[in-house]
């Protein structure tokens, strides 16, 4: 049984139902209770189930945002954030108030929980509330137009899909204008249901992009690792390995190769985080695009590939 509790909303998930309306009746008599049926609604989430899986989405909350700053009969667009657009904190003229864009930037952050595609432009948008400018402004104003284009837009969690963990990861070399780190980007799936997702700058800067890529690689690992533990707390256990993707061969050998050098000596951390599930497990096998790590139960595949673009 799962039981979530935030303030004075409850949610309660079981397989079986009789456990649930036992547990009900026992809550019953010991606090006022309302029972408001099946989960259709919660904290601004609209929930819909049916045989094919679970389906959620903040459609009320992204419509009621755009009504309230006035843009919901604004001209839509197409993509969170105009392409190649370079933010920075010393460039355009400071607003008069700045909480009206704080307020915005709010209000938009909470819709990262069931928007993935909004995280990376959030992520940019969110580094300027302490001293926004009228560019910031503008580029939130872009983004609420693009979600006038897809108010209803949500995660759908397939009743059919498989068990297995599966990664992906990048990185933005250098991205922030400010600060020249780089942001760490990754995406985990749970077969076909998207399940994690983050954009997150550096605390370091990389001299390399090659650096910046092995950073992430550990911090998806880490990721990894605790929805593991999380499965497993849950018993959900795969027998499958989790899979790691990885566009950059030059990372893939750092973590195959059991030499520092002079070169990877200032992200020897992260190698030895990577390293050490591989030297700790039951079972190791290298070659130049797979890497499988097993350790107890946790299992990772990473798996070299390439990416063109037309």
């Amino acid at each position: 049984m799962a039981f979530l509790v935030y303030v004075d909303d409850i949610i309660i998930t079981c397989p079986n139902v009789a456990v649930i309306d036992s547990l009900k009746g026992f809550l019953h008599t010991q606090f006022k209770l309302k029972n408001l049926g099946h989960l259709r609604y919660f904290l601004g989430l609209e929930i819909e189930k049916s045989d094919e899986g679970i389906f959620f989405s903040q459609r009320q909350y992204t419509l009621q945002l755009l009504e309230d700053t006035g843009f919901l009969a604004s001209k839509p667009t197409f993509v969170p954030m105009v392409p190649n657009s370079k933010l920075c904190s010393f460039e355009g003229d400071l607003l008069l108030d700045p909480t009206v864009y704080r307020r915005l930037i709010g209000r938009l952050l909470y819709l990262i929980v069931s928007r993935p595609d909004i995280t990376f432009a959030m992520h940019k948008l969110s580094q300027f509330v302490f001293q926004p400018r009228q560019l910031h402004l503008d580029a939130a104003y872009h983004l609420l137009q693009y979600l006038k284009s897809t108010p209803g837009q949500g995660l759908f969690f397939s009743a059919s899909s498989s068990l297995q963990l599966q990664a992906f990861f990048d990185i933005d070399w250098g991205s922030c204008l400010d600060t020249r780190k780089s942001t760490t980007n990754f995406c985990i799936f749970l077969g076909d249901s998207l399940i994690s997702w983050k954009a997150k700058k550096q605390s370091t800067i990389s001299r390399s992009s090659v650096e910046a890529e092995y950073r992430t690689l550990a911090f998806t690992a880490s990721e990894l690792v605790w929805l593991t533990q999380l499965l497993s707390y849950f018993h959900v256990n795969s027998v499958a390995p989790a899979i790691l993707l990885c566009d950059n061969q030059t990372t893939i050998h750092i973590a195959n190769n059991p030499v520092f050098h002079e070169r990877t000596k200032h992200i020897e951390l992260d190698c030895h985080f990577v390293r050490n599930k591989l030297i700790a497990g039951i079972e190791t096998s290298f070659d130049h695009h797979h890497i499988v790590l097993v350790q107890d139960k946790f299992h990772i595949v990473l798996v070299g590939f390439t990416m063109s673009t037309k």
